[in-house]
C-alpha cells in the first residue's frame, strides 16, 4: 500500500510527530510512503524511507495526484493548515478533487488520518 504524505508547513512538525507515534505500522514491507519535497525530508530524518516529489508549490501535488489516477497510491494524508492562505490552493483542490473521484481516503488532519491507520491494522 502506497501512503502519500504531504503537510504544510504550519504542520509539518505534526506530521512527523504522527509518523512516530505511528513507526512501528508504518515501517512494515508493505506500506510504501511518498511524500512532496519538504515534508519528505523531515520525514527522511526521521528515519523514515519515503519517496520525495517536488515540493507542493514547484508541482510535488500534482505528481502525487497523478499517482492517484493511476491507481499507485492508496491513500494520502494532506495535513493542512486552516489557518493560513496558500498561493498554490489551486493545486491542493485539484488533489482533493482527484482523491475524490477516483476514491481514495484522504484525511487533511490527524484525528483522521489515524482512523484510517487504525482500520489498516485491524486488517494486519
Amino acid at each position: 500500500m502506497e501512503i502519500a504524505i504531504i503537510a504544510h508547513d504550519g504542520k509539518k512538525a505534526d506530521m512527523v510527530q504522527f509518523l512516530n507515534k505511528n513507526k512501528t505500522l508504518l515501517l512494515q514491507e508493505n506500506i510504501k510512503l511518498i511524500a512532496t519535497g519538504t515534508t519528505g525530508s523531515k520525514a527522511v530524518n526521521a528515519g523514515f524511507k519515503v519517496k520525495r516529489m517536488l515540493s507542493g508549490p514547484m508541482g510535488g501535488d500534482a505528481q502525487i495526484a497523478a499517482r492517484v489516477a493511476e491507481g499507485k497510491t492508496q491513500m494520502v494524508f494532506f495535513f493542512k493548515d486552516p489557518l493560513a492562505s496558500h498561493a498554490h490552493e489551486v493545486d491542493i483542490n485539484m488533489l482533493i478533487r482527484v482523491c475524490d473521484v477516483h476514491n481514495v481516503p484522504l484525511a487533511t488532519n490527524e484525528a483522521s488520518a489515524q482512523l484510517l491507520l487504525n482500520a489498516i491494522a485491524l486488517q494486519l
